[in-house]
């Protein structure tokens, strides 16, 4: 189970708003994860009508969407008003590849049930309360509403965290992230419906740690922690870590990034959903009248 930790949400806004120009120059990782996890969606019967790809980046995800199902309505939601701006290119013609909406992922603008799926690809790691997060994802979606998404897990950057503990242990330099378990747990008390949940490992070379913090930089994949340092970290510091980086035997470093997967759905009829009251359950009121007789 990982430790308690917060991230700060004004952080997260403000390094994905920054990073909107630069982010596609280093997705490779994200397209390639987000690729897997839409072939899963391909798969669900009956095709949905409506799909919202929640934390949608610069929209090249809800562009395949679109393109995959065209049939289907596809909405892109991204906390960070700069990534649906550079979106517009993807979106087609007067934007009729997928609409764009600005949107907070724990207080999304739609009514309840709006959508027959959600997707959303390496988005949920920056919010660090599941529990309220997964609840808010099963309000907008319709009963029986496919679930899909990916996380990164606690093991992401494990040699970058471990070359700043041994720089610098007073403050977390890189990102907390929430494991499967955590997750997992945190869906089924929400009401997810028959969770499945799997994660792999990904091992990234880059030709110095330099590359490895510019990526990071260019994705908006800072450190958002809430107790990270503040202010300018200083070359010594920089230097120590770098020092510290393990590199492997032609030069290069490498890095280990963990993703976690999730697929579930919402309760169907007469299945309960928790809420803030407690756990309630739905029923059209035609089956209420079959019952009584």
């Amino acid at each position: 189970m990982t430790e308690p930790f917060m991230l700060d949400g004004a952080q997260v806004r403000r390094a994905f708003s920054r990073a909107a120009r630069s982010y596609e120059q280093h997705d490779a990782l994200q397209q390639e994860i987000g690729a897997r996890l839409r072939q899963s969606l391909l798969d669900v019967r009956p095709q949905p009508a409506r799909i919202l790809d929640l934390g949608a980046g610069t929209g090249r995800g809800s562009a395949a969407l679109a393109k995959a199902l065209p049939r289907t309505q596809v909405v892109a939601a991204d906390l960070a008003v700069p990534m649906l701006r550079a979106a517009r290119r993807h979106a087609g013609i007067l934007g009729r590849g997928f609409a764009r909406v600005a949107g907070d992922a724990q207080a999304l603008p739609f009514a309840d049930g709006a959508f027959d799926a959600l997707y959303s690809n390496l988005c949920v790691q920056w919010i660090s309360e599941p529990l309220p997060l997964f609840a808010e994802l099963l309000r907008v979606l319709q009963p029986g509403g496919t679930l899909l998404l990916s996380s990164f897990g606690p093991d992401t950057l494990t040699e970058l965290r471990a070359a700043w503990a041994e720089a610098d242990g007073t403050r977390p330099h890189v990102s907390r992230f929430l494991d499967m378990h955590d997750l997992g747990d945190a869906a089924l008390a929400a009401g997810v419906r028959d969770p499945v949940l799997s994660s792999e490992r990904v091992t990234v070379t880059y030709p110095d740690v330099h590359a490895l913090l510019r990526e990071l930089k260019g994705l908006g994949a800072t450190n958002a922690d809430a107790e990270r340092m503040r202010g300018l970290t200083g070359r010594a510091r920089l230097d120590r870590m770098r020092k510290a980086y393990p590199s492997l035997p032609d030069g290069r470093i490498a890095s280990t990034w963990e993703i976690v997967y999730l697929h579930g759905h919402a309760p169907r009829t007469g299945e309960p959903r928790r809420t803030p009251l407690g756990h309630e359950s739905s029923f059209p009121v035609e089956a209420l009248r079959r019952r009584s007789r």
